[in-house]
């Protein structure tokens, strides 16, 4: 993995005294809260409902063990044992005192970590495939890749203060576990027809208010043009973009006023005057980002196909487990293991400081001290030879670390809501848990197969509901809090937005509507193996509505 430089540590370390001050200037009445405000956000530091909130950077989702327990440690001390992890595949802190802040810099800053631009109108964390680098359907490891745009976008002067909030992802694999297609920019690795490595480029997705999949504005760029091109993009939404409006001032609002094909072409013309720029990468820049990604020493193992890893064990649960968590690796006699942070009773994606040690523990006892986040608001362990996994699934049950339900209707993902964010409409954390305590029957879940259930608190749909199978989405009725579903969602290649099925619900409803929901697929399988999303494609929504409303009741219009 990635470790700092000179630049890199003396930067971090510049912006903790830097904002230190700043803190200790608006806490003596020398800062008001608007000149503060843009100042702590670009520190990925919220005020919310009940105290800060305070977003700490994973880089493209990969951690190291010191680094988690870091991470943990820090919890312990300037929060309340836990840390959040996001769709961002970033951690946040729901209880850090202001004051505090700084202290909590300089310690991440210790271990090569930050949280610069995890907020504020800049460009964002860039994500990817929490299997890179060991994914078996991947061209490369986009991991340079995402460094290389984490070194170009940081404190870059020229995009710090942008119409609005900016997100990139990058992948290189088939299946893209990234969700190119609703960020601002996304970018699958490609080779051209001369075997030359380039992207695909896609701009103006989107979730929130206006939700888009984004046109693929370019199909081919070449390798050593990524940052001229990204530039260019760039340049093109700052200069035009609205700033009048918040709620039109994402990218995806101006490639769609303008049109894709117009979009394009203002791209390419910026492009044009910086195409082979002092930005074009060379051959040294990109071997030592490959260098800095280079395959740990693995071992020369058997992998004997034949046997399923489900079969190592006849330890309780152990089959279960296996069957969700374990993904085959890239090299054989390795897998890459889903940690699931999805135990009934918990927070979607919530880990104790506990279970963080544990984890880095695993990491180093089973791996080489890696860990992933992934974009399910779960943890990777992405290096764990096949003959371990009998004792690395005893280390994670005994942590609550072991739920079996990778990939299943209990394996949520779901914002903070109204629990603990202000702009939340409603609670997304008490739904998701009710939702696990009905579906609490393992058997069950199996049997339903692969479900994407994603709950949102809010429009601005941090929880990704609109990309979920089964979306559920927060709303105020009448100062009171009701829940849209919707059907259809999904990310990936075939990338679509959910459709509202009707009116909304109580949120005391909610778990008999997936129940509906889910004996409805049941029923309308052609058989095991059809996935719900599927279904739903071959289907559409009616039988859906009508097994939730009922064929008298059925309304013909979404209410909000």
């Amino acid at each position: 993995m990635y470790r700092y430089d000179a630049f890199d540590q003396a930067l971090v370390d510049e912006r903790v005294a830097q904002f230190r001050d700043q803190t200790r200037r608006f806490l003596a009445g020398q800062l008001s809260e608007d000149a503060f405000r843009p100042l702590r956000l670009q520190n990925g530091l919220y005020v919310q409902k009940h105290a800060p909130m305070l977003r700490i950077a994973i880089p493209y989702g990969t951690l190291s063990s010191v680094q988690l327990r870091a991470l943990a440690d820090i919890a312990d001390r300037y929060d309340r044992g836990y840390g959040h992890f996001s769709t961002r595949q970033n951690l946040q802190l729901n209880w850090p005192a202001l004051e505090a802040v700084p202290d909590i810099l300089a310690e991440l800053a210790a271990v090569q970590m930050h949280a610069i631009q995890t907020s504020g109108n800049c460009v964002r964390n860039t994500t990817t495939d929490h299997f890179a680098g060991v994914a078996r359907d991947e061209l490369v490891d986009p991991r340079p890749y995402c460094e290389l745009i984490r070194q170009w976008s940081t404190i870059h002067p020229e995009f710090a203060f942008l119409p609005r909030k900016f997100k990139i992802a990058v992948t290189a694999a088939t299946a893209d576990r990234a969700a190119v297609q609703v960020h601002d920019i996304g970018l699958r690795i490609v080779r051209d027809d001369a075997g030359q490595l380039g992207f695909e480029v896609w701009a103006g997705g989107g979730l929130g208010r206006t939700p888009v999949v984004a046109p693929l504005i370019r199909p081919f760029l070449p390798e050593r043009e990524l940052i001229n091109y990204l530039d260019a993009i760039l340049r093109v939404y700052n200069r035009f973009g609205r700033r009048d409006n918040k709620y039109k001032a994402r990218i995806k609002i101006l490639v769609r006023e303008l049109g894709a094909e117009t979009f394009a072409g203002q791209v390419e013309a910026e492009w044009a005057a910086l195409r082979g720029g002092p930005s074009t990468l060379t051959d040294a820049v990109l071997d030592d980002l490959r260098a800095a990604f280079a395959p740990p020493p693995y071992s020369r193992l058997d992998d004997d196909v034949a046997l399923p890893d489900a079969a190592l064990s006849d330890a309780p649960g152990f089959a279960a487990w296996a069957a969700r968590s374990v993904t085959l690796h890239k090299v054989p006699g390795y897998r890459a293991v889903t940690v699931s942070l999805k135990t009934h009773g918990v927070a979607p994606g919530d880990a104790t400081s506990d279970q963080m040690r544990v984890v880095a523990d695993a990491a180093e006892r089973f791996g080489f001290g890696e860990i992933r986040v992934s974009h399910h608001q779960n943890l990777v362990l992405p290096d764990v030879e096949r003959a371990a996994l009998p004792e690395l699934h005893a280390m994670l049950k005994a942590a609550r670390l072991a739920a079996p339900n990778v990939g299943l209707l209990t394996d949520i993902i779901a914002c903070p809501g109204g629990d603990f964010c202000s702009l939340a409409n409603a609670v997304s954390i008490p739904v998701a848990q009710a939702i696990q305590a009905r579906f609490d029957d393992l058997d069950d879940l199996f049997d339903i197969g692969e479900i994407e259930l994603n709950i949102s608190g809010c429009i601005n749909s941090c929880g990704h509901h609109h990309v979920g199978h089964i979306g559920i989405l927060g709303v105020d009725k009448a100062g009171e809090e009701w829940y849209q579903v919707s059907l259809g969602g999904v990310q990936g290649p075939r990338a679509a937005i959910g459709r509202i099925i009707g009116r909304s619900f109580s949120r005391a409803e909610i778990p008999d509507v997936v129940e509906c929901l889910v004996r409805a697929y049941v029923e309308l399988r052609e058989s095991a193996d059809e996935r719900f999303i599927d279904a739903v494609r071959r289907v559409g929504l009616e039988p859906f509505k009508v097994a939730v409303y009922g064929n008298a009741d059925r309304p013909e219009r979404a209410a909000a």
